[in-house]
């Protein structure tokens, strides 16, 4: 690999080719699955949170032990093990639905196995890349595997929005599992030198491992204020989550596909950002550009607020994703590599898991408080209470040491 950040290692290459086409997939089950949920559930807000939350729940409850786990494992063969496991899941689904015996609580129970599984795959996956890289190209590769999701998250959406039209929410899914079963059969190819796998672990152990990672992650390593922010954004985002979709087809009166299109909108931002990111990193450093983030992810949320019943409503809500996404593309390489870059290989599962676990259980909880409040006072004024969670954690990072944080890009 050059210093100019052009991988030439085949196993990189592998890593970014499986870890796009599975998340082009995801994205295509996310839109899919909200969708089963209000069109061919006749579900409302607060059930599109209860689906998330039951999505993200497995960090909540296994996260923590999975890290210490991973740590000690080799992180290859668990990545193509949890592939196969999402793969099968999500063929559940449609199988269901040909049964007739889907409903939501069933649905509920697929998907959180579904993250259960994608928990342990995320460990390994995002743990793994410190291995297959020189420290000083942490935030190229993390840069160009967040390009591959931007294109992922344009043209994922967009295909979902054509399959649930053309086939229906359900077997939209199935396009998901076969992305999976691609990854897995990529990954097999991948050579890396990984440590052997630690033996004679004890309960006792593995507690003390998981509170070393905690401590770490919000201790003296440097990492609690940019985690304490995040967890931040995690609440403002499990609103946007929440309200979006039922905003698009019950407010609004989106058709899917014209919904899709407005994912692709966030997708295209996505792109821009990760294009980007780089330029702009080098130029404020890296607690500059992630406020600078969080300051347009405000932006977005508002847009998306001045959309409203009218033959217009479609591209303003396509402009306020396409923010979003311009936003989020710019901002996760950095954060990544500034954890990756001060944090030993022995604690990197432990830490990437505890802080995307807490963050994910903030998912949990705020969820399907959202979609109630949704339901009730509206989802318009949701969105307004993101906008706002989403200031805050701007000016909160902005007033503290963090803004003249600059790491390697």
């Amino acid at each position: 690999m050059s210093g100019g950040g052009v991988f030439v290692s085949g196993s990189f290459l592998r890593y970014w080719r499986a870890t796009a086409v599975s998340g082009l997939g995801t994205y295509v089950t996310v839109f899919a699955l909200q969708a089963l949920v209000v069109l061919t559930l006749d579900g409302t807000a607060a059930d599109v949170g209860w689906l998330n939350a039951a999505r993200w729940l497995p960090y909540l409850t296994f996260g923590l032990v999975v890290g210490a786990l991973v740590d000690g494992r080799r992180r290859l063969p668990l990545m193509v093990h949890t592939d196969l496991a999402q793969a099968v899941l999500l063929l559940a689904i449609p199988a269901l639905w040909w049964a007739d015996a889907l409903s939501l609580p069933v649905l509920l129970a697929v998907v959180f196995a579904y993250g259960t599984a994608a928990v342990v795959n995320m460990s390994a996956t995002m743990s793994l890349l410190p291995r297959l890289v020189e420290r000083g190209q942490l935030q190229h590769a993390h840069a160009r595997v967040d390009g591959a999701d931007a294109v992922s998250s344009t043209a994922g959406p967009a295909l979902g929005g054509l399959l649930v039209s053309a086939l229906g929410a359900p077997v939209a899914v199935v396009v998901d599992s076969a992305t999976y079963l691609y990854s897995a059969l990529t990954l097999r190819r991948i050579e890396v030198d990984e440590p052997p796998p630690r033996t004679g672990v004890t309960v006792r152990g593995l507690l003390g491992e998981i509170l070393e990672g905690v401590r770490w992650a919000y201790g003296g390593s440097g990492l609690r204020t940019l985690a304490i922010a995040t967890h931040g954004w995690f609440v403002g985002n499990a609103i946007v989550g929440v309200a979006v979709a039922p905003y698009a087809f019950l407010v609004l009166d989106l058709g899917a596909a014209e919904f899709g299109l407005v994912g692709a909108a966030g997708g295209v931002g996505a792109v821009l950002g990760a294009a980007v990111t780089t330029w702009v990193g080098r130029r404020l450093g890296t607690g500059r550009t992630i406020i600078l983030c969080h300051l347009l992810t405000t932006a977005g949320v508002v847009t998306m607020m001045l959309a409203g019943p009218s033959p217009y409503a479609v591209w303003v809500l396509a402009l306020g994703q396409g923010v979003y996404g311009l936003a989020m593309g710019m901002s996760n390489s950095h954060e990544m590599s500034y954890r990756q870059l001060v944090t030993p290989d022995e604690l990197q599962a432990r830490t990437n898991t505890t802080l995307r676990s807490l963050n994910r259980a903030v998912v949990v909880l705020v969820a399907p408080i959202a979609g109630l409040l949704a339901d009730a006072v509206g989802i318009r004024t949701m969105l307004a209470v993101a906008a706002v969670v989403f200031a805050v954690v701007a000016v909160g990072l902005a007033a503290t040491q963090f803004r003249n944080v600059r790491a390697p890009v």
